[in-house]
Formats: C-alpha cells, sequence, structure tokens
C-alpha cells in the first residue's frame, strides 16, 4: 500500500513563496515517477510538474516553468515543490501523484496514487 501525504499550503500574498511536501509511504519510492496537479473550483485538475525517476529529469507546464520547481529526496522518501512568484490564478488544491510506469505523464489517468491534496491561497 502507498500512501502520500502533501503539506505545506497556505495564504500568501501575491509575489510570495511557497514549499509544498509531500511524503510517500512504501519502500520503492525511488522509483516512482511524480507528478503535482493542482485542481482550482469549478476546474479540472491539471498537471503542474514532474519529476522521473528513471531519467533523473524534470518537466513542467508552461505557467510553471521560472516559477516552480520539483524536487525529490530519494533517502526522505518525499518530493517537493517549491513555488515562487506566486499569481493570484495559482490559487488551487495541489495534490501530489504517483506512477511506477509513466514517466511526466499529464493525465491523471496514469497515476496510481494521490494524496489527499493542500490548498494555495493567493490573495492580489
Amino acid at each position: 500500500q502507498v500512501q502520500l501525504v502533501e503539506s505545506g499550503g497556505g495564504l500568501v500574498q501575491a509575489g510570495g513563496s511557497l514549499r509544498l511536501s509531500c511524503a510517500v509511504s512504501g519502500r520503492t519510492f525511488s522509483r516512482y515517477n511524480m507528478a503535482w496537479f493542482r485542481q482550482a473550483p469549478g476546474k479540472e485538475r491539471e498537471f503542474v510538474a514532474s519529476s522521473s525517476w528513471s531519467t533523473d529529469s524534470t518537466y513542467y507546464t508552461d505557467s510553471a516553468k521560472g516559477r516552480f520547481t520539483v524536487s525529490r529526496d530519494n533517502a526522505k522518501n518525499t518530493v517537493y515543490l517549491q513555488m515562487n512568484s506566486l499569481k493570484p490564478e495559482d490559487t488551487a488544491g495541489y495534490y501530489c501523484a504517483a506512477s511506477p510506469y509513466y514517466s511526466h505523464s499529464r493525465s491523471v489517468s496514469d497515476y496510481d496514487y494521490w494524496g489527499q491534496g493542500t490548498q494555495v491561497t493567493v490573495s492580489s
């Protein structure tokens, strides 16, 4: 059983920063491809960023490039999303997801495991 637990969300002013964490249970964390998605009220869940274990590479949606950084600490079974220069349109619930098979997929259905989410609210 794999469990993902996010933390680090909160209320921040526009231009500020937050670092989200996702702690993953399970001893094969280093072999999971990890991703961050977000979902605003009334909208579909959308891909934000991902980290591939097999290629040790990262990938970002256009709106995240240059502002967000995804990283992982395999020793701590944790993946992070550092978010800088936050904008009100970044307001959403943020979810981490894990897939043992798909690398850098933007599709929700390709991820087998999900966290419960953490809320990020950016005020203008």
